[in-house]
């Protein structure tokens, strides 16, 4: 067994454990959803006043409960439309607000260019969620590109707390518009094989 498969276990067992405490108590999966954007908010304050490396382990607290929180409905059997809608919503909040705490502390130190750099980045954030939704209206399914949200956060917190956001922010800029990109391309594909199908079926 590699090291890598062993963390990844031994991660998932904790996760479940959690699931299952939770579970007990009752609480509603959307209010697990709601506790992790009210921590990411207060991630996105320690980013404004540039304590990094705090906001870092805050988002990794976040985090669970962003990973725990469509686990418990299940357990639970209290999945609905409604809260996977809501979890969605919550999510960009919480996105857009820890890449609103970066751009306040890059203005009060007057870095415009990170300022403009940490734009790019929230717009592809909002980008890669759109697109997706805007592509499965239209097609079945349309999960590509590397950069979905997970991606995101982990690269996030790695920047966080090893204070070297400035690299994170560069890469979430290319590989997310990239994704945003990839996700166009393949939605033009998808279209066009169905309307080949469409116009095959038309002449037979």
């Amino acid at each position: 067994m590699t090291i890598t498969r062993a963390i990844g276990q031994s991660a998932n067992k904790l996760v479940v454990l959690i699931v299952r405490a939770l579970a007990l108590s009752k609480i509603h999966p959307n209010v697990l959803t709601l506790i992790g954007l009210l921590i990411n908010v207060g991630a996105a304050v320690l980013l404004a006043f540039g304590r990094f490396r705090a906001a870092g382990f805050v988002i990794l607290g976040a985090a669970i409960f962003d990973m725990v929180d469509g686990r418990v409905a299940r357990h639970t059997n209290q999945v609905t439309k409604f809260g996977g809608f809501f979890d969605s919503v919550l999510d960009r909040y919480s996105d857009l607000g820890l890449l609103m705490g970066l751009l306040v502390y890059y203005a009060s130190i007057n870095r415009f260019f990170y300022v403009v750099l940490t734009a790019v980045v929230m717009t592809a954030s909002v980008m890669i969620s759109y697109t997706r939704s805007r592509s499965e209206n239209t097609i079945p399914l349309c999960k590509v590109g590397f950069l979905e949200r997970p991606e995101r956060i982990v690269l996030l917190i790695i920047g966080a707390l090893f204070e070297r956001m400035a690299p994170v922010l560069w890469v979430i800029a290319v590989l997310g518009n990239l994704t945003v990109i990839h996700r166009m391309v393949y939605t033009w594909e998808e279209t066009r094989k169905f309307e080949g199908k469409q116009r095959s079926t038309a002449a037979g």
